[in-house]
């Protein structure tokens, strides 16, 4: 089973657009984490428009 490409270029995405990391080492990241600091800025960003 493959990984659907739409969501690793959301990802991607996601995390350069944040952190303003280049995609080669976001693509280094397992799976797993980039799913973490998808999630993690999504706390962040939660955190900051309730605060």
């Amino acid at each position: 089973m493959t990984y659907a490409t739409d969501r690793l270029y959301e990802e991607i995405a996601y995390i350069a657009y944040h952190f303003h990391w280049q995609q080669e080492p976001i693509l280094d990241l397992t799976h797993a984490e980039r799913i973490r600091w998808v999630r993690e800025i999504a706390r962040i960003n939660t955190r900051i428009n309730e605060g």
